[in-house]
């Protein structure tokens, strides 16, 4: 009996020591986002900026704290998806992969998904951008994030990402790739003084958007 009472009480310090860290991991999960310092960090006309890390799937992550990390799709992503419908993410308390298929957008009745950059438990999802889903475009790196995860092991976050190195040229690749494929795009970004417009494919009529997003974001 004596037994039975010191497994409980134990299991019931720890059930309380669970409950207070969540709540924890939530309140500072809902606190005002980071300011993204995002300088001028442009390539081919997309801004990357530099504090963030990139999934080669044009995903990416920002460490606001200590295994707190806000996710988003980058400008380059945001252009070739261009005026979208609707967004759909997993809800809090749902657990994603690394790579996984995790942000689905919706266009003229086709849908497209992007790989979650990093792995963890989603604990807050930007519901104004689901209401407004304009603001992907308008504001990547800003007002138009998409989840905050708890990463648990934050060794994660970096492990198949872009070296911060190589960014550079890996976006200057993509854009090249994405000339080859619709040459035509090549003005459409240098429409604005070298800034991408805001419907990159709005302007292709015979380019699938479906087909070429899903390239570029490795879900083909």
């Amino acid at each position: 009996m004596t037994v039975i009472l010191v497994l409980t009480t134990f299991l019931v310090f720890i059930l309380i020591d669970w409950a207070l860290s969540r709540k924890k991991v939530v309140e500072e999960a809902t606190e005002q986002p980071a300011k993204v310092d995002l300088g001028p960090n442009y390539v081919e006309g997309f801004l990357v900026p530099d504090r963030l890390q990139y999934h080669p799937g044009h995903s990416w992550a920002l460490r606001e704290r200590k295994r707190l990390t806000r996710v988003g799709v980058d400008e380059f992503a945001a252009a070739l998806l261009g005026r979208i419908e609707r967004i759909e993410v997993p809800k809090p308390g749902t657990w994603i992969r690394q790579g996984q298929k995790v942000f689905s957008f919706y266009r003229n009745g086709e849908k497209v998904e992007v790989l979650s950059p990093t792995e963890g438990e989603v604990v807050e999802v930007n519901t104004e951008l689901l209401e407004n889903p304009e603001l992907l475009r308008k504001d990547p790196y800003g007002a138009g994030w998409l989840l905050v995860v708890h990463v648990p092991d934050e060794d994660t976050v970096s492990r198949n990402l872009i070296p911060s190195n190589m960014v550079r040229s890996w976006m200057r690749d993509a854009v090249e790739r994405l000339y080859a494929l619709q040459p035509q795009l090549a003005g459409a970004v240098a429409a604005d003084g070298g800034r991408p417009v805001d419907d990159l494919l709005a302007g292709v009529p015979d380019a699938s958007w479906k087909d070429i997003t899903a390239e570029f974001f490795l879900t083909k």
